[in-house]
């Protein structure tokens, strides 16, 4: 049985403060408690709050560049600023779009910048964190030092897909497991051998914990239990396209 358990009851996450300690006291607050084989599914949002990634726009003076893409966007030329110094590279701008790649290698909409589940009327944005996998196992490994469970901890992030409507949670930060199952050279059922399928299962596992992470409920972490994953020291890198392989740039 797969199951997914919503973490409530976690605050407003300020820089500095612990995650791996608040998640621990929160499931236990909730009657529940780690158990070996759980995956722990984290917003970006708070690990970003916890890490400092926060930007007050109002102390930002947008380049003459940065205006000009705001302009032609539709957005804050401040924010569009700080969209360019996360970019490694503009991917595509068009009709208000601004898809970039981060310095992480992430293809996404404005570099993970966001102002949602941030404070109204402050002028603030959140960042990606700097180390997405370096994140995600320090939660990791507080959670291990606290219970004595050694769990898996993703790292997720909201993104749109080119060829699909909608947005997905994806995996930007991973620690602990294998991110792809990887069945070629294996047969299905009727006995064909595979020779392309890699199923990028911490991405599943990330969409699987925003069922339950309701953005405007104040639940930015879950417990997907009952999952069999294969532990190992897999990276959200692992689950990044190379560019010659990407048929879509």
């Amino acid at each position: 049985m797969l199951t997914i358990i919503p973490v409530k009851g976690i605050p407003d996450i300020e820089s500095g403060d612990n995650l791996g300690e608040i998640i621990v006291a929160r499931l236990k607050d909730q009657g529940e408690e780690f158990q070996n084989g759980d995956v722990t599914v984290v917003s970006q949002k708070v690990v970003s709050k916890a890490e400092g990634q926060v930007v007050n726009l109002s102390k930002v003076t947008p380049s003459p560049f940065a205006s000009f893409v705001a302009k032609e966007a539709g957005k804050d030329p401040r924010q569009v600023e700080i969209i360019l110094r996360e970019t490694r590279k503009i991917i595509r701008m068009k009709a208000g779009h601004l898809i970039t790649e981060t310095r992480h290698g992430f293809i996404c909409a404005n570099a993970g910048v966001d102002a949602s589940n941030v404070a109204r009327g402050k002028d603030i944005v959140t960042l990606l964190p700097l180390d997405p996998d370096a994140s995600a196992d320090r939660i990791g490994k507080t959670i291990r030092k606290l219970t004595g469970k050694t769990v898996p901890v993703i790292v997720t992030d909201t993104f749109g897909r080119a060829w699909r409507m909608g947005q997905v949670n994806f995996a930007i930060g991973i620690s602990g497991m294998k991110p792809i199952h990887d069945y070629r050279g294996s047969r299905d059922m009727y006995r064909h051998t595979l020779h392309v399928t890699e199923i990028a299962i911490a991405d599943e596992l990330a969409s699987a914990g925003e069922l339950v992470m309701n953005k405007s409920d104040k639940v930015p972490v879950a417990l997907v239990r009952g999952y069999r994953f294969r532990r190992g020291n897999g990276t959200g890198k692992d689950l990044l396209r190379p560019e010659e392989l990407d048929l879509f740039r």
